[in-house]
């Protein structure tokens, strides 16, 4: 049975059918309906039967939302989308699509569609990452995402960045209420206040002017490189992955995956490091690809 992915964004809602090999045969984008959750529910509606109309058959469906769902109640939490918190997303959507259908944050999708078939294939243990706007992670093992009684598995830009130094403590504030979250220094929003927080400035032109040169920018990433190795040496240390994956907008940083291996050395409880870190394969798709993954294991075709 052919497998539906839908990615739900803030602006826009993706679909893809992929095949039982991973092949896309069918991909197509919505807006969103912003600040309305029937309109929500009605537009995903829409675009899975546009979806199965175009590849002639019944598909399974995989939601990747910006939120995960509470094991308390069943119902979205953390969404920057506010009108989906509160929702139980995957309820009302089953009863709209006369389906079961599955749900998972966008940082599981990246990293279940990664594990399935993108950079860290036949791994065992794999590690997911989204450094962008806000730094997300997942884990899956044995090709199957970890949930946990919780359904925080992976959250790691909510432990305090590890051996701080004076001068990061206590750390940026965090909308989560505390300070010194790693989301407040690896996100792209975090890069540009350690830069400067005075300036208007993106993580992208910070990179940008680091590689024609500019001094103070490349410090800027120096330090950001230097925090990424200890927030995954930390990981290590715990969960040891084979492979550590990133994604989103801070992943295109080539210099990340020679530099930030070299400076976890000193960090990580071992003599040797054996774990990789790769860049996502499928880049921005792999969210979406990740959700219609959400049914991999299920496949009797």
């Amino acid at each position: 049975m052919p497998r539906i992915g839908i990615d739900l964004g803030g602006t826009k809602i993706e679909g893809v059918v992929l095949d039982r090999r991973g092949d896309i045969i069918a991909r197509q984008r919505i807006p969103t309906p912003a600040g309305d959750y029937t309109g929500t529910l009605q537009a995903i509606g829409d675009l899975v039967d546009s979806l199965e109309q175009r590849c002639a058959a019944t598909c399974t469906v995989g939601v990747g939302t910006p939120g995960a769902l509470s094991p308390a109640n069943g119902k979205l939490r953390n969404a920057n989308s506010t009108c989906l918190n509160g929702r139980p997303l995957d309820r009302d959507l089953a009863s709209l699509l006369q389906r079961e259908v599955r749900i998972a944050n966008d940082a599981d999708c990246l990293t279940l569609s990664e594990a399935v078939d993108g950079a860290a294939a036949g791994a065992r243990c794999v590690f997911g990452v989204i450094v962008g706007t806000g730094t997300g992670g997942g884990i899956a093992v044995d090709g199957k995402l970890l949930h946990g009684p919780n359904a925080i598995a992976g959250e790691w830009g909510h432990n305090p960045l590890p051996w701080p130094t004076d001068q990061e403590r206590p750390g940026p504030a965090c909308y989560c209420g505390k300070h010194g979250c790693i989301e407040t220094f690896l996100s792209g929003p975090g890069m540009a206040h350690d830069f400067g927080d005075d300036r208007e400035i993106t993580a992208q032109q910070i990179v940008a002017a680091a590689m024609r040169g500019d001094s103070e920018a490349s410090a800027c990433l120096a330090r950001y490189e230097d925090r990424m190795a200890r927030a995954l040496a930390a990981v290590i240390n715990i969960l040891d992955p084979d492979v550590i994956v990133l994604g989103g907008g801070l992943s295109n940083v080539e210099r990340l995956y020679e530099t930030v291996p070299r400076l976890w050395q000193r960090f990580v409880f071992s003599d040797v490091v054996n774990t990789k870190l790769l860049a996502a394969a499928h880049g921005d798709s792999s969210g979406v690809r990740g959700a219609a993954w959400l049914w991999h294991c299920d496949e009797t075709d």
